[in-house]
């Protein structure tokens, strides 16, 4: 069984503290940037349909509540760590094949090279994904998706919109997202039913990975939508224009986590 070495494991902790440490100040200075704005500031341009979007936000945070949470909550309690880290491994892997796509579909080499290495070695070595031998080897992770794809070929963001269930979005990611459902390896299982339980188990599992940033958010946003809404433009807007993945860290439970999105989030391909 291959372990990963002390100096390995001391600069994968000192990266995360770098990565707590920037979140934190992304959190803090969008929520400051977002009360003002909320209080004193006019209607943000990107946001022309704020009215209909804050309705979706409360009834997708309002679905979290009753249901996502909940069952997200007994799901960590019932299932250990290192298996929720090895499906989040898997569903992660699967991405990482169609992050190959997008990046070769965008003119990034090192991404391509990366995402096919990646899933190549975590589907033969990595028993289906299960485990990340691909990272503990220093090949870095550079997801992409379509929405992505089409921002680095030159389209328009368009207006920013909160899908009901979906949560966050913008126009030009939810034309990503009809793509994306049929790029993503697990859209193409015939069988309606293990499709959907795998598409249920990522969801929940995600959700799972999010239960300790609710708590950030509480703390540090004076308005949950606005911050929502301006950290996710700016971590989609970055990363289709720079090529970076245009998200934030996936820390686990016991992190300092990523932003709770109200909504299932990016899941295409839910029920076909």
């Amino acid at each position: 069984m291959q372990t990963t070495s002390p100096q390995m494991k001391n600069e994968s902790n000192k990266a995360q503290v770098r990565q707590r440490i920037a979140l934190t100040a992304i959190i803090s200075g969008a929520a400051l940037l977002s009360g003002c704005a909320t209080t004193t500031g006019p209607a943000n341009p990107a946001d022309p349909w704020e009215s209909f979007n804050r309705s979706m936000y409360s009834f997708n945070d309002g679905l979290d509540t009753a249901v996502f949470k909940p069952v997200a909550t007994a799901y960590q309690t019932v299932t250990p760590r290192v298996a929720r880290q090895g499906v989040t491994n898997f569903f992660d892997n699967l991405g990482d094949a169609w992050s190959f796509v997008n990046n070769a579909l965008q003119g990034q080499g090192e991404g391509a090279y990366n995402s096919i290495v990646r899933f190549t070695v975590n589907t033969t070595l990595g028993i289906g994904g299960l485990f990340d031998i691909a990272s503990e080897a220093g090949i870095q992770r550079k997801k992409q998706d379509f929405g992505q794809t089409l921002g680095r070929w030159g389209v328009p963001t368009g207006p920013y919109v909160v899908l009901p269930f979906w949560g966050p979005s913008t126009v030009r990611d939810t034309a990503g997202m009809v793509v994306d459902g049929y790029g993503y390896p697990a859209s193409h299982v015939d069988d309606v039913r293990w499709r959907n339980s795998l598409y249920g188990l990522r969801v929940v599992n995600t959700r799972a990975n999010y239960l300790k940033a609710g708590d950030t958010l509480d703390a540090v946003a004076l308005d949950k939508y606005s911050l929502m809404r301006d950290v996710y433009l700016r971590s989609r807007i970055g990363g289709a224009a720079s090529g970076g993945d245009g998200k934030l860290e996936n820390y686990d439970d016991d992190e300092a986590g990523k932003l709770p999105s109200p909504g299932i989030g990016r899941f295409p391909g839910l029920g076909k």
